[in-house]
């Protein structure tokens, strides 16, 4: 990965974060605590809070595994596909291909620039999905479907974060980052650099990595660009960069 920005660096404005960026941002975080406190006052409320509180904190891992596999499918598909025309993706396809060329440009993004699409999105979807929960009923521990919704809106909405951290340089970081991502709870540097060596077509998962290796050990995104490829007779990217 090139070198970091320093702390002299210009912050260009189209990098800032405005206004509306710091709105939807705090949506995002607001939506993602009102879901947590739901599960807890569930937990509380429940005629078995031991076994709720397990269920839930399973769920929660399991939300944390599964954002890390969403984020390694979303982002091989618009690395691969697609261009800045192309329908609601387009401004992020072409972000990603600059990303390519200009990796630690990252870092000049303020956080509410980098987290507000994101947290838009989980804004409008983790209440839709908890008020769809609370009216379903049927699930066996209403507290356990709480906590996955909110651990996975959040770990996707916070990828975006965990993405740009895995370009820092360790003395740069929020205290407590370096350790997770040397504990590999976070997306980690040394292994988010694979992905940045063309023609970028690994180690795509951006919560933790935890899902890297299978992803890539077996191949699984090769598998499905050629099943795309024998039916559209599309190309992806990566195919292009090994030429």
């Amino acid at each position: 990965m090139s070198t970091a920005p320093s702390s002299h660096d210009v912050v260009p404005d189209e990098m800032r974060s405005t206004w509306p960026h710091r709105a939807l941002t705090l949506a995002g975080f607001l939506a993602i605590l009102s879901s947590l406190l739901t599960t807890a006052r569930l937990v509380t409320a429940s005629a078995s809070p031991t076994a709720d509180l397990l269920a839930a904190a399973m769920a929660a891992a399991a939300g944390y595994s599964l954002a890390d596999l969403a984020t390694g499918v979303y982002h091989w598909l618009i690395d691969n596909y697609g261009g800045a025309d192309t329908p609601v993706l387009g401004a992020q396809i072409a972000a990603f291909k600059d990303h390519h060329l200009r990796p630690s440009a990252i870092l000049l993004l303020e956080p509410c620039n980098n987290l507000h699409v994101a947290a838009g999105v989980v804004a409008v979807a983790l209440p839709a999905a908890g008020a769809a929960l609370s009216a379903g009923g049927g699930c066996g521990s209403p507290a356990a479907a709480h906590a996955f919704a909110s651990v996975l809106a959040a770990c996707v909405m916070l990828s975006v974060q965990f993405h740009a951290w895995a370009h820092e340089r360790p003395a740069r970081l929020p205290p407590g980052v370096a350790a997770l991502q040397d504990a590999g709870v976070l997306l980690s540097p040394s292994q988010h650099a694979w992905h940045h060596r063309p023609p970028h077509d690994n180690t795509y998962c951006t919560v933790s990595g935890m899902w890297n290796g299978v992803l890539d050990g077996y191949k699984v995104f090769e598998a499905a660009e050629k099943v795309i490829y024998r039916a559209t007779g599309v190309k992806p990217r990566s195919w292009v960069l090994k030429v």
